[in-house]
């Protein structure tokens, strides 16, 4: 059996110990008004954004999300949060290395003394989320799930639906060509995240937009071999226009973490229907470090 189904199934026991450290995180570090950045590459920056999103909604203060690498050095925010699972991405350690003073900065990671962690001001330590596949799952929708608990929801009812989606059965269409996940808010993070899942896993044609930004082109592409998968409730006109173009339209009625474990489990099974191995997928390893920079 792969670590990384393993790891899909482990998520709602999981996330309840990151919701409880959620709980616990520095109310004074998060204050609002505070303006946050949030940095982070491929799932992170996805997670990233998701976190901005839900800290717009609250109420709390202005966040923005960042991939390290188009880091905005001349923006000033009073905290940048930097996730990383390993702790060792580059472009990340160099974004917080970069901050002048009176920025604050916290990583979220799950390997302790690593250079994320030794490079920012605060750390929180997801140790118990940490994966044996390189390709990601429970580290990131723990640290989202820990997010969400410390903007105050309650997490209970998303563990449970959790543990649903683990069980419920896949949409697999006949002819399936490729698949447009669509988000709204601060699921338009959880779009792209599924989309990469199927992309570095399965090796899949995957795709992510914002749900109104698909009719303005994408939608082009779409045929009977199409499969979009909506994150919660989609406009009305986008409904009918994808149905329209012959797509099966998915609209799990469930959390949209849940659906992202729903998302997960496809990416998996595609993965295993192809021979492939959904641990260690081609050209890819668990971080990107970079060579140390070479003066000219």
């Amino acid at each position: 059996m792969s670590h990384i189904r393993d790891e899909i199934g482990s998520q709602p026991a999981v996330w309840r110990k990151a919701a409880a450290r959620g709980r616990g995180l520095d109310q004074d570090l998060f204050m609002p008004g505070r303006r946050l950045a949030m940095v982070g590459c491929g799932t992170s920056f996805y997670m990233a954004q998701a976190f901005a999103a839900l800290r717009e909604a609250s109420g709390r203060g202005e966040a923005d999300a960042f991939t390290a690498s188009e880091w905005i050095a001349s923006r000033r925010y009073d905290v940048v949060v930097a996730l990383s699972r390993s702790g060792t991405t580059t472009e990340v350690v160099r974004v917080l290395e970069s901050l002048g003073s009176g920025v604050a900065s916290v990583a979220i990671s799950a390997v302790p003394g690593t250079p994320v962690v030794e490079a920012a001001d605060h750390a929180v330590l997801l140790e118990f989320a940490d994966e044996e596949s390189i390709v990601q799952t429970r580290f990131a929708t723990s640290a989202l799930a820990m997010w969400r608990a410390h903007l105050g929801d309650v997490l209970e009812p998303t563990v449970e639906a959790a543990e649903r989606a683990l069980l419920a059965p896949l949409p697999w269409p006949e002819g399936l060509d490729h698949v447009v996940f669509l988000g709204h808010g601060w699921t338009v993070g959880l779009a792209g995240e599924a989309a990469l899942k199927l992309r570095e896993t399965a090796g899949a044609r995957s795709e992510a937009y914002p749900a109104m930004e698909y009719l303005h082109g994408p939608i082009a592409t779409a045929g009977p071999g199409t499969l979009v998968w909506a994150f919660g409730e989609m406009p009305t006109y986008v409904v009918g226009e994808v149905r329209r173009a012959g797509a099966l339209l998915v609209q799990p009625i469930t959390d949209p973490m849940a659906s992202l474990v729903l998302a997960q489990r496809l990416a998996l099974e595609l993965a295993e229907a192809g021979s492939l191995d959904p641990d260690r997928p081609r050209h890819l390893a668990r971080s990107v470090v970079l060579p140390a920079a070479r003066s000219m």
